[in-house]
């Protein structure tokens, strides 16, 4: 073992100190909890999360601690048999976040290493904390303080080292990078470009100085004028028998290579998969998904590492299924291509070639002409955030995986397209017009078998989201749904052994870890996917509890009822006018849409503004949007929206509340929209 290297994790599955777990395949030894028992399984504690909205995060457990992140990286620590409090670490990362905080949305989890725990922050901090008494070891701003970029995803531990990324690619010029710092000192160690700079400025002095040469030659035009994307805002995986860390990075700034590269290229390193040294960060190899990306199918989906059996023989693995509906694998000494082959609808190529490990592209992949295309895999993906796992004993990999498509089309004037600052980039993706229809979205857990490529079971779910997965080695899989119901499934077969409804969905996927020779199962329960989950009645941001679930065999607790949802409100005083309405709409899309849903249809992450406990007064809404009064709550400011900017989103949203009791069948509403109407084609 090299000198100061980190000790590795304890056996058996006793803890479970990485965001994959041991072996970074979301996957736990332990069989306590087992096919013929997991009837049992019951609720041993639970805790009530008010931290903000987001509590997305993939806990941990080290010694009898349980470590998770609730809102913008407030990080907790409480102890695993009782769920009692034992301390809690608030970077106050809002206060600091400034513009960044209109794009991303808290933390997906955090990592542990020698006593400490790391979390990122959206103001891009990368912070270890000492995991017993909460206080702060060391922190280092890891991001410029200027540009767009974030840090959401968990750090990475590798040996000596916590290696972090970021994002921010979607809302402004950013250039991706990774970064390893010392774990006990918090000193930078390397620093890795996932894609080339302004070449007039030479070298970075960086890790990827001798690749950045061979990466600008797939580039072209000014690219650099637009920052280029590329960032790894989520996956990670660490061989430490290689002692190499492998890389997912996203997709490119902006999305359209027809604006960032426009005689074309492979745009290196986007959409691709990177094997870096962990000590130095030098290069090993890549393998590019998506060459010329242009659709938002990036490879910062999980990074599985697994020995599978291919003709005959043990090869050591890289697995992933990125957004654009392929499953790859690769070999990890190599990177070379292995396999791939469709698990989900994707018409934007046909095949991967593998002698060349390129996709071979339908003529209509890249909406020549400008004219509008109906593709699949959408932007979301045909596979998300939401982890996936692998399990060694049944050798499948169980993904959440999705059926959804979108309108592909250039935008509007592609030549003089810019950013817009706290706007999510949108020169690819088109509404549809009225010929075009769009089936409704589906979700399903699919059981994969890797080394043959192939779909062995898939269980539709409800919504166009669902969780993440954690297999075990009780030959079982664990999962929380959209609609709030957290399951066992057969491994094997698929068939539900257990369920109970947590009353809110999780999307991050549960741990099990042992402690006093007991096996305890945690999932954190808080819906972040924009727009409706799915669920009936659907969440309420005001009334559904953010909670840490935790359950063992024979517990006895059980959770309160669920309060009731929120009612819509609608001011009879208030008169709609629907010019004002229709300014207010775009605005809305523009800003507020991402958190709060289309058309005002949030899935509870952030508040339904049609809903009684939203700010509805106009002088309200300006101590929000312009004052900044829900900053520490996590909800940004707007300083640049005109008064008649708020006026107008403030008629779009109470248009959307009385639309909404409308279709509830509310005589009173419709009598109000009637009035609103008439009101307009008098003034007309």
């Amino acid at each position: 073992m090299r000198p100061g290297k980190a000790p590795a994790p304890p056996p058996g599955g006793r803890d479970w100190a990485r965001y994959g777990g041991d072996a970074e395949n979301h996957y736990s030894p332990l069989d306590q909890i087992n096919r013929g028992n997991v009837a049992r399984l019951g609720l041993a504690w639970s805790l009530d999360l008010d931290d903000g909205p987001n509590a997305m995060s993939a806990p941990l457990a080290v010694d009898g601690i349980v470590y998770f992140t609730t809102g913008y990286s407030v990080v907790h620590a409480v102890d695993a048999r009782t769920g009692q409090r034992l301390w809690r670490f608030d970077p106050q990362a809002p206060e600091r976040a400034g513009r960044k905080m209109r794009a991303a949305w808290g933390s997906r989890g955090i990592a542990f290493a020698r006593g400490l725990i790391f979390t990122g922050t959206i103001d891009g901090r990368l912070i270890a904390v000492d995991a017993k008494t909460g206080a702060q070891a060391w922190s280092v701003q890891t991001l410029s303080r200027e540009d767009e970029s974030y840090i959401t995803g968990p750090p990475w531990i590798a040996g000596d080292k916590v290696v972090i990324g970021f994002g921010g690619g979607d809302f402004g010029p950013v250039r991706g990078y990774v970064t390893a710092y010392d774990i006990s000192t918090g000193k930078q160690a390397w620093r890795f470009y996932t894609v080339p700079g302004d070449p007039k400025k030479g070298p970075d002095g960086a890790a990827s100085d001798d690749v950045m040469a061979m990466a600008a030659k797939t580039w072209t035009g000014e690219w650099w004028k637009w920052g280029g994307g590329g960032t790894a805002w989520h996956a990670m995986a660490y061989d430490p028998k290689r002692e190499l860390i492998f890389i997912g990075t996203g997709n490119g700034a902006p999305w359209n290579r027809k604006v960032r590269s426009p005689g074309g290229g492979d745009n290196l390193f986007l959409c691709a998969i990177i094997a870096l040294d962990a000590r130095t960060g030098k290069y090993r190899w890549h393998y590019q998904v998506n060459p010329g990306e242009s659709w938002d199918y990036n490879a910062a989906m999980d990074i599985e590492l697994a020995t599978l059996e291919i003709d005959g023989r043990p090869r050591d693995v890289v697995m992933q299924a990125p957004k654009n509906g392929f499953f790859y694998v690769l070999d990890r000494d190599t990177g070379k291509l292995i396999s791939a082959e469709k698990f989900a609808p994707a018409n934007w190529a046909t095949r991967i070639d593998k002698a060349t490990g390129r996709p071979v592209e339908t003529p209509f992949a890249r909406f020549p002409g400008g004219k509008p295309v109906v593709i699949y895999p959408s932007p979301v993906g045909a596979h998300a955030a939401e982890a996936m796992a692998y399990s060694p004993r049944t050798r499948l990999v169980y993904t959440p995986a999705y059926d959804q498509a979108r309108v592909y089309v250039d935008a509007p004037d592609l030549a003089a397209w810019r950013f817009k600052p706290g706007q999510v980039i949108n020169n690819a993706v088109g509404v549809p017009p009225p010929s075009m229809t769009l089936p409704p979205g589906k979700s399903a857990l699919l059981a994969w078998d890797p080394a043959r490529q192939r779909e062995v079971w898939r269980l539709p779910q409800v919504g166009q989201r669902t969780g993440g997965a954690t297999a075990t080695g009780g030959d079982l899989v664990f999962q929380s749904q959209a609609d709030g119901m957290f399951k066992a499934f057969d491994a094997r077969s698929g068939k539900v052994l257990w369920s109970t409804d947590i009353q809110n969905g999780a999307q991050a996927q549960p741990i099990t870890y042992l402690v006093d020779g007991r096996q305890y199962v945690t999932v954190m329960a808080s819906w972040r996917a924009q727009g409706p989950s799915g669920r009936v009645p659907e969440y309420d941001y005001y009334s559904t509890r953010r909670r840490v679930l935790t359950f063992a065999l024979d517990g006895k607790r059980r959770l309160p009822p669920a309060a009731p949802v929120t009612p819509i409100a609608d001011d009879p005083a208030f008169k709609v006018d629907p010019a004002l309405a229709d300014r207010g709409k775009p605005l809305f899309a523009a800003h507020c849409a991402i958190c709060h849903g289309p058309a005002t249809m949030s899935g509870g992450a952030a508040p339904d503004l049609k809903r009684g406990g939203a700010p509805l007064a106009y002088d309200s809404l300006v101590a929000v949007l312009r004052d900044g009064m829900l900053v520490p709550r996590g909800m940004p400011r707007f300083e640049e929206l005109a008064p008649t900017d708020i006026a107008a989103l403030q008629h779009y949203i109470r248009q959307q509340a009385r639309l909404a009791l409308v279709a509830k069948g509310s005589p009173a509403a419709a009598t109000r929209m009637a009035q609103d109407a008439r009101r307009l084609h008098a003034d007309q």
